[in-house]
This record gives structure tokens, sequence and C-alpha cells, in this order.
């Protein structure tokens, strides 16, 4: 009998719980526990066979012990908001979705959250990054950013395109490998037309667009408690509890939820 090969796993730690909470006030234009189902399955079928990021997501009402996290807010001026601060309590990662400035911008919750997920998977720390095509720059490692504008259905419901390991890999030549879910990249660290890739240059972090259209629009973005500016951060604060739970608790009782 042949000997058979042994491969290395790609991940050989712990697969992270991630807490999703839902704090907004507004309706999410999709029920939060089929959001969370497919965004589970979005994640076992999708990332985790790629990137080797297997996680384990549910629903909770705050933080988890141990955990990291999901939360829904209406948008970075709720009060308590800025207090989630860059993560959770335990100082593991967590991610936001603002509800209300999603929608203002005509777009999907469930692609904005699993936007979020994907991008937390890949890289946690928010501190990965890598040499490219242009020696002077250095890219982020941004699975979602490039390929923005894209999603795809997953039970019913539409989740982020992300990019594949070999986007960041310039070696490979247009059309030789599949580099990201959807296939309409051809080539390493292209930028769709409604993408956009974080760069860092000069000394500071700025952005890169995939089309004048999209330069625009991020301009007038609310970026607050996103990931590109947490990214420069020299101190990741967790988040504040006490200040959590005196602000937000009269906002929820005045609100629609």
């Amino acid at each position: 009998m042949a000997n058979r090969p042994i491969f290395a796993a790609f991940n050989q730690g712990i697969a992270p719980t991630i807490a999703c909470f839902n704090k907004a006030t507004v309706a999410l234009g999709v029920d939060f526990d089929a959001l969370i189902a497919a965004m589970q399955v979005y994640v076992d079928k999708f990332v985790a066979p790629v990137w080797g990021t297997p996680a384990k997501l549910v629903r909770t009402t705050g933080f988890q012990k141990g955990a990291w996290a999901i939360v829904f807010l209406d948008d970075a001026d709720q009060p308590g908001a800025l207090a989630y601060h860059d993560l959770t309590p335990d100082g593991l990662p967590q991610s936001k979705v603002f509800v209300k400035t999603t929608l203002a911008n005509n777009d999907l919750v469930s692609v904005s959250a699993s936007h979020e997920l994907v991008e937390m998977l890949v890289d946690p720390a928010i501190n990965l990054m890598t040499t490219g095509p242009n020696q002077k720059l250095v890219y982020a490692y941004e699975s979602a950013d490039p390929v923005e504008a894209l999603s795809f259905p997953v039970n019913g419901i539409e989740m982020s395109d992300f990019i594949y390991p070999a986007y960041f890999e310039d070696f490979h030549k247009p059309g030789s490998v599949q580099f990201h879910q959807l296939n309409k990249i051809k080539k390493p660290f292209q930028i769709l037309s409604g993408g956009y890739q974080i760069i860092f240059r000069n000394g500071k972090w700025s952005q890169v667009s995939g089309s004048d259209a999209k330069k625009k629009s991020f301009a007038h973005e609310d970026r607050r408690g996103h990931r590109s500016e947490i990214r420069p951060k020299k101190k990741r604060l967790p988040a504040d509890i006490t200040r959590i739970k005196r602000l937000e608790p009269r906002y929820l009782t005045a609100g629609a939820a």
C-alpha cells in the first residue's frame, strides 16, 4: 500500500466563537436569526475552505466571555457606539456594522455584515500587510475591499464577495488561478470599479479606488469605527462596558427596538 501524503492543517488553533448581537433601533432589512445562519454557511462553505478560518457564530444579547464579537449599531453617533472602541472587553477581535449608515448608502446590511466577518477572520488583529506590484507601497490584507460592490446569495441572503489568497501573490499570471469568489478579477492586486485597497505610502495609510466614482463616494463615507480607522492606531482599546451600559439603555428605550 502506497504511503498517503500528509498535509498540514490550515488552522491548528481553536476556531473562535463570534457573538453576534443587535443594538440598532432600526430594522435590519433581514431577519437576524436568518442572517446569522446564512453567515455561518458563508463561513463553513465558502470562506473557511479557502482561507482556513473556521468560526462558530452565535446570537447573544451582548459580549460573551472569550468570544469575538460582531455588534450591530445604528451609526457612529448612537450614544455609547464609540465606547465599543476597537476590541471586546477581553481584548479580542470585534467588528461593527452600522445599520443606518449602511441603509443610507443603499447597501444591504447582510453584505456589510459578511464583509466585516470575512475581513475579521482573515486579519483579526488588523495588522497584516504585504508587498505587491508597486514596491513603493505596502498593501493591507483586507479580503473584501477590492470587490466591495459584489455579492452572492447564501440561503437566499446576499453575502459579500471576497478575495482569495492568490490575490496577494503577484507571481500569478493573469487568468491562471481564481482570485476571488465570483471570479471576475483576472490578475493579482486588481481592484474592481466598485472596490478599493488600503495602502501604506510615504509613512501614511490611505486608499486607492477602482474608479473615480468609488473615490468620490469613499470620500463622503463616515469611516468612524471601521477597520481602516483602527489599523493606524498605535494602541487598541477594549470596549468600555461601564460607559456602554450608562448610555445605551436610554437610547434603546427611546428608539424603535
